[in-house]
């Protein structure tokens, strides 16, 4: 009953407090925020998310603005989308884009589709028909909607197998288009008022499938390390991935027609690669594709990281996946310079057996030494999952979550899902899509589900969008001081005194933001902060 009352008070307390800064307006960018705290029966404390910090009086008047609207559908869905909303972290590219196009690329390509819906290389035999059936055939558009994403999916069927289903179904689509796909979905992004994207391929797939094969498994991973770097081999697998990302650069400039007196809203936007590793996968091949993807991202500056992919529940996943945070810190000590994000947590009760649920987070923080966490879902299921969120917070790693993703998976929302657990324990987190194409969705809904879920009031969404560039895996210092995560949002002593949106005068600062591409973007995003947010002052004067 104290934490249903709790709950209920953190749910007025943004309107009373946006209320209270229309009259008495502070003028602090961030204060540190206090947490609020509810009594369980044992007596010990269960932290929330902290209470919102204090409010400027711009950014009260657009929280007044935001529950003034909230019963209004087309206002709310303005406001969302024109949100400032920094850079999604966590996608895969494959996806990313909407079943609609796909079917649109399977039809151009001339490829078929079996029985099982499945996309297949031409020519169409028996049992198969044309996709370019599906440009006509309405019933049959409809079945590939259905087959290729969760639309129109029964909360009632296996939601974990039928997305990840998905992927074998369409896979013959996507893996032919790189650029094709990173000019739809970053048109996307740039329409959905984000500047920046991390999203995750496969490079040299094949490749480095043979190359794994070839050189075989070995215990002693420095020695497997030296079978891969022996006459060259990992080096030309590098050279390899280099040439894919060369071809997908140019589908992508032809396709967004960059460069042209016509470019799309693709060409404005800047794109990095995150390397997928395949995790279910045998050993041999898993230490393969992390060490291409951790030298990528030393020889390339298009690459920034790597990622476990495939299904965490997975029977090879579960039994290597200790093995596989070894090979990670391993690989680490050789290539520094590359960056680590690792789906962990990805779990739930009844998907694997209750040993698997205790560890998975806490070994990626603390073996694999990952920067930021995908999903972390299981996280109250873990062993001293306190200690671990406290060395997360101390470490600056990042959570993130794609909050439809979890639901359709993992059938995890609302308050089972531990997104306000990591916010009282001041883990920074960023909101993600992860496949928004098979998800039927954008960023715009993973924010207006966080501000309608655990009733956030606009200064919380607008820090969750600038956490979005400040975990990013740009280059550069940051425009902020500290920990914003828990001393909050503080311009750098360099940008001190200077108004966003308006010209530079300091020499340090406009120093800063020449030597920093990532303090560059967070700039430009204050700036569309201050115009976003004087929109909504003069909407409620």
């Amino acid at each position: 009953m104290m934490l249903q009352r709790c709950t209920a008070i953190r749910r007025v307390l943004p309107v009373v407090m946006a209320v209270l800064s229309l009259w008495f307006p502070s003028p602090a960018l961030a204060a540190e925020p206090t947490p609020v705290t509810a009594s369980l029966a044992d007596g010990s404390l269960l932290p929330t998310a902290s209470a919102p910090r204090p409010a400027t009086a711009a950014e009260a008047r657009t929280d007044a603005y935001l529950w003034w609207v909230r019963q209004n559908p087309d206002r709310v869905r303005d406001f969302f989308l024109r949100l400032p909303k920094g850079g999604d972290l966590h996608n895969h590219l494959s996806g990313a884009v909407s079943t609609e196009y796909l079917i649109r690329l399977a039809a151009e390509d001339g490829l078929c589709i079996d029985a099982t819906l499945t996309a297949v290389a031409p020519p169409c035999g028996a049992g198969t028909r044309p996709a370019t059936d599906a440009l006509t055939d309405r019933d049959f558009r409809e079945a590939l909607l259905r087959a290729w994403s969760m639309q129109d999916f029964s909360p009632d069927g296996n939601g974990h197998d039928h997305f990840f289903d998905t992927f074998s179904k369409f896979g013959e689509v996507t893996w032919r288009h790189r650029g094709k796909l990173l000019a739809e979905f970053a048109d996307v992004v740039v329409r959905q008022n984000q500047s920046y994207l991390e999203t995750m391929v496969t490079p040299a797939s094949g490749e480095a499938k043979r190359l794994a094969a070839e050189v075989g498994w070995d215990d002693d991973l420095a020695a497997l390390h030296r079978k891969l770097l022996v006459d060259g081999k990992l080096d030309a697998l590098v050279t390899r991935a280099r040439q894919e990302a060369d071809d997908a650069d140019v589908e992508f400039h032809a396709e967004a027609r960059c460069g042209t007196d016509r470019p799309r809203p693709a060409c404005r936007l800047m794109v990095r690669w995150i390397s997928q590793v395949s995790r279910a996968s045998s050993p041999e091949r898993v230490f393969t594709q992390i060490a291409l993807g951790m030298r990528l991202a030393e020889q390339d500056r298009r690459f920034v990281a790597i990622n476990l992919v495939q299904p965490e529940d997975h029977a090879a996943s579960l039994r290597d996946y200790r093995l596989q945070m070894r090979m990670i810190r391993y690989l680490r000590e050789r290539y520094p310079r590359a960056h680590i994000t690792l789906h962990a947590g990805e779990l739930w009760p009844g998907l694997v057996k209750p040993e698997d649920l205790s560890f998975h987070i806490k070994e990626a923080v603390e073996v694999a030494r990952a920067e930021r966490i995908g999903h972390g879902v299981d996280l109250l299921h873990e062993d001293n999952w306190q200690g671990t969120v406290r060395t997360m917070a101390a470490r600056e790693i990042a959570v993130e979550v794609p909050f439809t993703s979890n639901a359709q998976i993992l059938g995890v929302h609302g308050a089972e899902h531990p997104f306000e657990t990591y916010r009282a324990h001041r883990v920074p987190v960023v909101l993600a899509t992860d496949d928004p194409g098979v998800s039927r969705i954008d960023i715009s809904h993973e924010y207006r589900y966080a501000a309608d879920t655990y009733a956030l009031a606009y200064p919380e969404l607008k820090d969750l969008s600038r956490a979005s560039l400040e975990y990013a895996f740009l280059p550069g210092a940051s425009l902020w001081r500290g920990n914003p995560t828990t001393d909050g949002y503080r311009l750098d002593n360099a940008c001190r005194g200077e108004r966003p949106g308006t010209r530079i005068r300091s020499p340090e600062c406009h120093h800063l933001m020449t030597e920093s591409p990532k303090a560059q973007l967070q700039w430009r995003q204050e700036a569309s902060f201050a115009t976003f947010e004087q929109s909504h002052t003069m909407r409620v004067r």
